[in-house]
């Protein structure tokens, strides 16, 4: 995924910039602290805090093989496993046995609550086996991994295959396009009937879009893009509303001298309102609250 760097007074500052920007959620980022501001005298602060974001990878769920018990004379045994089953490493640490389980149900979208058990079944199984010398971990971090060598193109047909799919699950009419442009992937369903895969502000179109990109993952691994999907024309017309509200908005702030507070809004909405006002003169704009309470301040320079 494509990494974003800002910088502010604090960290915190500069993490609600990157959301911003990324257009997501906390929970669906992960940050990179460059610098920190470094304590002065007297209580003062010098510098300014460093980091980088970007949205993040969702994990690939590992097969699991199925194992069958046999019965003999009442009783029942789990059969030993398959031969191209690894067995749980004696090297892992319990702390990143726990955390890999962590990670793998936390990035499940749509799960119906067995990913949880069968993690922490796994966690249970690695824990019991762990040795009690200390060893350094052998999870990679984000940037040792290999580059990956899923094209854009292959990721796009992986979505239009879910989006087709969910479109008929629906029992709408719809067809199915992409646009590929670099890293970016643009994915329009066009059709009638479509008003469910929208949902009330575009919520369930949201929560399309980020089935669609686990999907893709799942199918294809880890890969350098950013999907985007609109169903019916609806974010084309979302974002030319935003922009002609934020525009107004613009000019009273000039006109009045005076600062606005508008409603909350989605992280993707905001990003837009944010776009449009960092190109107009005399206003600046920063974002505050949390989530699903969080607004945009609209200031005077």
């Amino acid at each position: 995924m494509e990494w974003v760097e800002t910088t502010a007074k604090t960290l915190e500052a500069a993490r609600e910039a990157a959301l911003d920007q990324l257009g997501v959620a906390a929970d669906e980022a992960e940050f990179d602290v460059i610098e920190e501001p470094r304590p002065g005298l007297f209580g003062r602060v010098r510098g300014e805090a460093r980091l980088r974001a970007r949205v993040r990878p969702a994990q690939v769920r590992p097969k699991q093989e199925r194992r069958r018990s046999k019965r003999s004379g009442g009783s029942s045994t789990a059969s030993e496993p398959q031969p191209d089953s690894p067995a749980p490493s004696r090297r892992s640490s319990s702390k990143g046995a726990t955390a890999d389980a962590g990670t793998e149900t936390a990035n499940e979208t749509g799960n119906d609550g067995t990913g949880a058990k069968r993690g922490a079944d796994a966690a249970t199984t690695t824990m019991t086996d762990t040795s009690t010398e200390t060893t350094q971990e052998s999870t990679m971090s984000q940037d040792d991994r290999p580059e990956s060598t899923v094209t854009p193109e292959e990721v796009g047909a992986a979505a239009v295959t879910f989006m087709e799919g969910l479109t008929s699950a629906f029992g709408a009419t719809g067809t199915v396009d992409v646009r590929v442009d670099g890293i970016e992937l643009d994915v329009t369903v066009t059709g009638s009937e479509l008003g469910l895969l929208v949902g009330p502000g575009g919520r369930t179109l949201n929560a399309v879009q980020d089935l669609a990109r686990v999907a893709a993952q799942r199918r294809l691994g880890d890969h350098e893009t950013r999907l985007r999907i609109d169903v019916a024309g609806y974010r084309e017309r979302r974002e030319a509303a935003l922009s002609a509200f934020a525009r107004d908005v613009a000019d009273q702030v000039r006109s009045s001298g005076t600062a606005r507070s508008l409603e909350p809004m989605t992280s993707a909405d905001r990003k837009v309102v944010h776009d449009v006002l960092n190109e107009e003169d005399g206003v600046s704009s920063r974002s505050v609250g949390d989530d699903p309470d969080r607004r945009i301040i609209v200031e005077p320079t």
